[in-house]
């Protein structure tokens, strides 16, 4: 796990992340559901990214112990180191968040039906 502080994104404010477990009922028993992950390895002198334009489109779900949104911020779903934005929605025992982004590369996901517009506020964490 990265240090606390280290790392930059985006948080899902509380009756945002409230309104989505709702409509998204988590599958697994750790609920996660409250980042999008920018950058890894940030320091206190790293800005903050603006507030983005942001949208969940879709979904991934490796069937076993994790599950995770897919959010694309101002029309992208391609995060600058080369992965994809997402939110680790929840995990099985012994899963750790960091492992979305290998779900998604190696599994794909699906897009949802129709985007849903979500507030992201710009977080260091």
């Amino acid at each position: 796990m990265a240090k606390p502080g280290t790392v930059t994104g985006w948080k899902l404010p509380g009756d945002e992340r409230a309104l989505l477990l709702q409509r998204f009922a988590p599958r697994y028993e750790n609920v996660v559901a409250d980042h999008v992950t920018l950058r890894v390895g940030a320091t206190p002198e790293t800005p903050l990214p603006r507030k983005p334009d942001a949208q969940i489109v879709g979904y991934a779900d490796d069937g076993d112990s994790l599950e995770c949104l897919v959010v694309a911020l101002d029309g992208t779903t391609d995060r600058p180191d080369g992965s994809t934005y997402h939110i680790t929605w929840s995990l099985g025992s012994g899963r750790k968040a960091r492992e979305s982004n290998a779900v998604i590369r190696d599994q794909g996901w699906k897009p949802i039906p129709a985007p849903i517009d979500v507030t992201l506020e710009p977080a260091r964490f």
